[in-house]
């Protein structure tokens, strides 16, 4: 009669390693990205216009530092929504073309998780972008849609977004009115004033010229 215990011998062998391999995995630390967010961008192959864009604005050093950065990243069909001439407007225009960049990154690595949780986020363009929650979706300045999110990188994440974000345009200096505005009051008391000196002097040099005759 065979021993029963030797027959459990490579079940239990069996087990044993599942049970090892299992432990080794939760305590290995996660693995970390070794890309940064432009390479990321790169290598993903959705983003070519977006990287134009950055290369342009001369924005590319900056994405590749240490950061960390959060990137509401439009894909080459986002660009494509812009009006016509739009695009070649903006790569032609440095200034415009990196307000509207730095207007789609935040500072700090904000994961999905924390960008559901706010209303708004503060630019590295210095205006904040409005975001919705919505039937489950995130929505940025009401007309994009985030529908990738928590790429992570070496240095930030990226949230995938459909629609290019445009910043609220600049708030245009005070002109003069056309006409100079309205004279106060006062300023024709002051003629007045000064009309009748100048008939008053004018009286007293005829009056003492007569005398002196």
């Amino acid at each position: 009669m065979s021993n029963p215990i030797k027959k459990f011998v490579p079940f239990m062998l069996v087990i044993l390693l599942l049970v090892t391999g299992v432990t080794q995995a939760l305590a290995a630390p996660p693995k970390q990205a070794t890309s940064d967010i432009v390479d990321t961008a790169v290598a993903d192959g959705r983003f070519t216009t977006l990287a134009t864009a950055l290369t342009e604005a001369g924005l590319i050093d900056t994405l590749k530092g240490p950061g960390p950065f959060t990137v509401f990243a439009p894909t080459d069909d986002a660009f494509a929504k812009l009006p016509a001439g739009a695009l070649d407007g903006l790569l032609a225009d440095k200034d415009e073309l990196t307000r509207v960049l730095t207007y789609h990154v935040v500072s700090g690595k904000v994961m999905a998780a924390d960008v559901v949780n706010l209303t708004s986020a503060d630019t590295v363009a210095g205006m904040p972008v409005s975001i919705k929650v919505d039937g489950g979706n995130v929505f940025l300045n009401d007309n994009s849609q985030v529908i990738i999110t928590d790429i992570e990188t070496s240095n930030g994440v990226i949230h995938v977004i459909d629609t290019v974000l445009l910043p609220p345009a600049e708030a245009a200096p005070a002109a003069l009115p056309a006409t100079g505005g309205d004279i106060p009051a006062n300023i024709y008391l002051l003629a007045a004033a000064m009309a009748l000196g100048l008939i008053l002097l004018a009286g007293g040099l005829a009056l003492r010229l007569s005398w002196n005759r």
